[in-house]
């Protein structure tokens, strides 16, 4: 019995924009505009210093830092964004607005403790700003190669499984916090967010989950679907 349908075809992204992914594009484009306009101060106060919320209690910062982006350039935000509506209307769609949004957190805020972790050790880091929804954006990511291993992306023009583009990424990440200052930052932020979802999801497997379906209630659920065709 063939495992996946005789026919084959090809799509820009994954449709219409699921609520929640909606929302968040809006924040941060609405904030990335207001921040052009204000500037750096606006930076300072509310992307993710390691000094300021050391020394001066500024707790929102793991928060915020995820909804600014650089204003040097339209790119970050503009992958940022693209990448939320194609992965993360998708994942919306499969766990409910609820747990997305809280997996969207989590994996964001994680990625903003790790850089205050290694702040601890390093004074690049310590008295870095970072800024930007990379990390969540990885979180994602990792999301999407466990709950659709087979789905195609493409990864520098080339098409490949989404769990070998999402090991990639990992990868890269990883080699780039040993860089420069600058890029180690921001490169070991993207990977506090895979390390935050990967420790997040596995341990959803091991106790029922009140509020979406894990990773393996999916995957039974897609080889009941695909038996049935």
């Amino acid at each position: 019995m063939a495992r996946y349908p005789s026919g084959v075809s090809y799509s820009f992204g994954p449709g219409g924009i699921s609520p929640a992914v909606q929302i968040l594009i809006i924040a941060n484009v609405v904030l990335f505009l207001l921040n052009v306009i204000v500037g750096d101060a606006m930076t300072i106060r509310l992307g993710l210093s390691p000094q300021a919320v050391f020394t001066e209690l500024a707790l929102w910062q793991p928060f915020t830092y995820m909804f600014l982006h650089s204003t040097s350039s339209f790119g970050h935000i503009l992958f940022n964004m693209l990448a939320l509506w194609m992965i993360g209307t998708d994942l919306e769609r499969t766990w409910g607005t609820r747990f997305f949004v809280k997996y969207y957190l989590i994996t964001g805020v994680g990625a903003a403790a790790t850089s205050l972790l290694l702040s601890i050790f390093s004074d690049a880091f310590y008295y870095s700003i970072t800024v930007g929804a990379s990390g969540a954006i990885y979180g994602l990511l990792l999301a999407f190669a466990m709950y659709f291993p087979h789905r195609t992306l493409i990864l520098f023009i080339f098409p490949v499984p989404a769990r070998i583009a999402v090991t990639i990424l990992g990868a890269i990440a990883f080699l780039s916090s040993f860089g420069g200052p600058g890029g180690g930052i921001a490169h070991s932020a993207h990977l506090g967010g895979l390390v935050a979802g990967y420790l997040y999801l596995k341990g959803l497997r091991s106790r029922p989950m009140e509020d979406g379906p894990g990773p393996q209630q999916v995957r039974r659920l897609f080889r009941r679907t695909l038996v049935r065709r």
